[in-house]
């Protein structure tokens, strides 16, 4: 990360910063006014965040404007982390700190032993460095193996031997929490914290003041702690202990895309595409994530995560892409065969109830027809396909598959209007590539199939409609 250069202009000593009018305001104040402005604006404050605009994000917004700190509580894959990282945008793009302070004190109210020396001795004369919001928001994920020194300090040995006694403050070496002083904290799958390094967290978050191995250092820390957990009878490997989750002001759940809409976009957005993939086909994606999230052979407190559908559009690409490659088809678009990659690919990604062994595959390619048959009921609604499955009756059958490029699935049946009627539902123009064209087509015809109006014969790499 690059952190841009602070605009000339600005105070560079404790006395420029008094004389310019500057007035000290805590994290969460300056988080709450720049907030409402935002909102009084209209500006957008959440750019990549998609379907919890009202839900998660009013509920967020309040416990902010509260001056709470925050835990965010969902299954994997729902954006917890993503929305935290957000925050940032919300704090002053340049803050002033004390230069060299290791702990980025504000010049006007220093509260190490340290920088209080040195305002003491400089005065007005106190070097003022300014820091960019970006340096102002910390990360951990909480390990196991995560210590307390890690979080809020210890004894650093080098410092006691250079002559300084145990009992002298300026030997502490400071962890994450304090470091971040006039910043966001996040701690992401807070459970995972053993619970004694949890109780290291209580005095920081409401006495705020540490305590290490006997010091009791008196540290008006001004920070912003947010977390993130599972809820606690999926992880099974820790809890967040009944007093710390007291200090949090609010606990915000999180939740999966609750319209196709949504879920459709969020892929669109986040799926790193090699091939065109069309949106008829990411709805097929995000309807069979969404049948997995109902499905009762499914252990829905592991959840199935947003990157399931992030990671099955970007199969699909790659299958047509291949499919490209050995056609030598351009552009490499994706048709509904390459959804037959998705179950069998990302079957690791999904955890199912333990009376579902070996019945895995039976179950994911069943919803999967279940989610092509519903796309295509609301895409072809009201539209008479008959026509079609009558010329695949009569003598023109088509064939599918990897190494069968889209305008041999188009010639191989006859002039038919119903044709254009399917490739304009799906947005294809009839000047578009013939993949477009026969990928609509395909939709059409496997949704004749799995209405029995059609069979189908298939082997490894091919499947005739007929």
């Amino acid at each position: 990360m690059t952190i841009p250069t602070p605009p000339s202009g600005l105070p560079r000593t404790a006395g420029e910063l008094r004389a310019s009018g500057h007035e000290p305001r805590s994290i969460k104040a300056e988080m709450r006014a720049n907030l409402l402005t935002a909102l009084r604006s209209g500006q957008a404050l959440w750019p990549g965040i998609v379907g919890f605009d009202r839900t998660v994000l009013p509920q967020l917004e309040r416990a902010l404007i509260a001056g709470h700190d925050v835990v965010l509580l969902g299954e994997r894959g729902q954006g917890k982390t993503r929305l935290l990282r957000g925050l940032h945008a919300l704090l002053d793009e340049w803050t002033p700190v004390i230069e060299g302070s290791e702990l980025g004190e504000h010049p006007l109210e220093p509260i190490t032993p340290v920088s209080r020396r040195r305002a003491a001795e400089l005065g007005d004369d106190l070097p003022v460095a300014w820091r960019h919001r970006d340096e102002r928001y910390v990360e951990k994920l909480a390990t196991p193996d995560t210590s307390v020194g890690d979080l809020v300090g210890d004894v650093d040995p080098v410092k006691v031997a250079e002559g300084r006694s145990l009992g002298d403050p300026e030997t502490i070496h400071y962890g994450l929490v304090p470091r971040a002083h006039r910043g966001i904290v996040t701690i992401n799958e807070l459970p995972d914290l053993a619970e004694r390094i949890q109780v290291a967290l209580l005095n920081v978050m409401e006495e705020r003041d540490i305590q290490i191995r006997g010091y009791s250092l008196r540290l008006p820390l001004d920070v912003l702690l947010v977390a993130t957990a599972n809820p606690e009878d999926y992880t099974n490997r820790g809890r967040i202990i009944t007093p710390l989750k007291d200090r949090f002001g609010a606990e915000i759940r999180t939740h999966y895309p609750t319209e196709i809409d949504d879920e459709v976009s969020l892929m669109r957005q986040e799926a790193d595409l090699p091939a065109e993939v069309g949106d008829h086909l990411l709805e097929v994606l995000a309807r069979f994530v969404d049948h997995l999230r109902e499905s009762s052979a499914v252990d829905q407190r592991s959840g199935v995560s947003a990157r399931f559908a992030i990671a099955a559009a970007e199969t699909v690409a790659a299958a047509a892409l291949h499919r490209s490659a050995l056609t030598g088809e351009e552009p490499a678009v994706a048709r509904p065969v390459d959804l037959a990659a998705v179950p069998a690919v990302l079957r690791g990604k999904i955890e199912f109830e333990a009376g579902e062994e070996g019945r895995e595959d039976e179950l994911l390619t069943y919803l999967l027809r279940r989610s092509v048959a519903d796309t295509a009921r609301g895409l072809f609604a009201g539209l008479d396909l008959n026509s079609l499955a009558e010329a695949v009756v009569d003598g023109h059958p088509v064939a599918t598959g990897e190494q069968i490029a889209g305008k041999d699935v188009l010639t191989a049946l006859p002039e038919l209007p119903v044709l254009h009627q399917v490739a304009e539902r799906a947005g294809v123009r009839a000047e578009d590539p013939p993949g477009r064209i026969a990928s609509a087509v395909e939709l059409a015809l496997e949704s004749l199939y799995l209405a029995k109006k059609l069979g189908k014969d298939s082997d490894d790499d091919r499947s005739v409609y007929s």
